[in-house]
């Protein structure tokens, strides 16, 4: 497709908010999840597979394993903002991008620059006492090299800020973000399956005709979008920024 449509919406607009999901960090060698490369194809000596290990009842049960799985596959705490997260960041500071909505946990926009960014899965740079809410950084994480992280006030379990499997998603969160989506003019939408809900179905509160969904592959959204591209969404967000 003709980038220069999408410039102009862009450029044009006061009022953009950005969804995004694992895609967006992969140019970052973050790895997605269901890709033939992703976390859910990659093998661990566990006999349960990782929606399982990610989940709040194996936490509870089995945290000593939980701690070594999560450490070792979902901490990249050497990895850098990407285009992709830059040219958002740079959307923002000229007034044009409102807010970032991302199903990310890693952190990188807010590393980008970014201001207003709606972790709708949490962050794993926030992490707290399950006993007396003392907070902890991601290097306090770290530094237990697997082992299950202890707080130096009580001594109970520090879990991370992230929502497993069978944990709700932050309801004011979700309604901030439904907020920004319903009263955007342009949406984009990149590096996301949009098949995890209810995430996904934040989109549906976008009522206008600028949905611009960037994505390698395809989505069940496809025809719903009236911008659609196949293609690195660090490539494509950089010349949509170019000249802002």
């Amino acid at each position: 497709m003709d980038l220069q449509q999408l410039k102009c919406s862009v450029a044009e607009s006061g009022n953009i908010v950005f969804f995004g999901g694992a895609g967006v960090s992969t140019e970052s060698s973050i790895p997605d999840f269901c890709s033939a490369s992703g976390l859910y194809q990659t093998k661990s000596r566990f006999s349960v597979p990782p929606e399982t290990i990610l989940s709040r009842s194996f936490f509870m049960q089995h945290t000593a394993d939980f701690y070594e799985f999560y450490i070792s596959r979902m901490i990249y705490k050497d990895a850098v903002p990407n285009a992709a997260h830059k040219a958002l960041a740079r959307l923002e500071q000229v007034g044009k991008l409102k807010a970032v909505v991302t199903q990310n946990i890693d952190g990188l926009h807010q590393a980008a620059g970014s201001q207003k960014v709606l972790e709708l899965h949490g962050s794993v740079h926030r992490n707290y006492c399950m006993d007396c809410g003392t907070f902890f950084d991601l290097q306090h994480m770290v530094s237990c090299g697997g082992s299950v992280p202890k707080c130096n006030q009580c001594g109970g379990t520090v879990k991370p800020d992230v929502v497993l499997y069978e944990e709700p998603l932050d309801y004011a969160v979700m309604e901030q973000a439904a907020e920004y989506i319903s009263k955007a003019d342009v949406l984009i939408v990149g590096g996301t399956s949009l098949t995890v809900n209810p995430a996904a179905g934040l989109i549906r509160y976008y009522g206008g005709n600028n949905l611009i969904l960037i994505n390698q592959s395809a989505t069940t959204y496809d025809s719903r979008a009236d911008y659609l591209v196949h293609a690195s969404i660090g490539k494509v967000l950089t010349e949509l920024v170019e000249g802002i």
